[in-house]
């Protein structure tokens, strides 16, 4: 399975059209192309950075739709009023306790691995920080995007409420300190944010 991630810094006033935008017309256009399996968006209200997720069969049918997508994302930047940056991605992990619900919140890491030793990252991640995770009040969700070429990737962990991502900070980075030291992986950096559209349907990877 493989994703597409789009980050664009948006300004603030434009967010909530930039999501119906999404939500009425990017959507519905991605569901009907050969092996997409679902978007994703989520929005830092107060720094305006919005990051749209899709998500793919393979890596094949991810590539063939960047050109034909590569106009959809120039509109959607008009919208919010910042510049698309676009990234690929592999979903070496992905484990669903159960769906999101509406006012879930996303917590998002990104770490550089070398790449020769990203394989023991992912096991590190799926085989230490999972259990973890799932210990946490609010859990819904967690996955595991990697750049194999460059050792990049990033961790998302979905809770069901502001309240309960809040509630487990303290947690959350104790645990992504000792993670990040036994994986051997650098935090580049870290981001809160609203799950204002959830439509993926990518099965469980773990």
């Amino acid at each position: 399975m493989y994703a597409r991630s789009t980050t664009i810094n948006a300004m603030l006033m434009s967010i909530d059209a930039g999501v119906a935008q999404v939500r009425d017309d990017v959507m519905p256009t991605l569901l009907e192309m050969e092996g997409c399996i679902g978007l994703s968006m989520m929005a830092d209200r107060e720094s305006g950075r919005c990051i749209t997720t899709t998500a793919w069969r393979s890596e094949q049918a991810m590539r063939a739709t960047d050109e034909e997508l590569r106009p959809v994302r120039e509109r959607l930047a008009r919208t919010l009023g910042g510049s698309p940056q676009v990234q690929e991605w592999e979903i070496a992990v992905l484990h669903r306790d159960h769906r999101s619900v509406a006012g879930a919140c996303i917590r998002a890491t990104w770490v550089k691995v070398d790449p020769a030793k990203l394989e023991r990252a992912i096991d590190v991640y799926r085989l230490a920080s999972l259990p973890r995770l799932e210990d946490l009040a609010g859990f819904c969700s967690a996955s595991l995007l990697v750049d194999r070429a460059s050792g990049s990737a990033v961790s998302s962990v979905t809770y069901d409420s502001r309240e309960a991502m809040d509630a487990n900070g303290e947690a959350a980075a104790s645990m992504r300190a000792a993670t990040s030291k036994d994986a051997g992986a650098q935090v580049l950096d870290t981001g809160e944010f609203e799950l204002v559209i959830a439509h993926l349907r990518v099965p469980e990877l773990t």
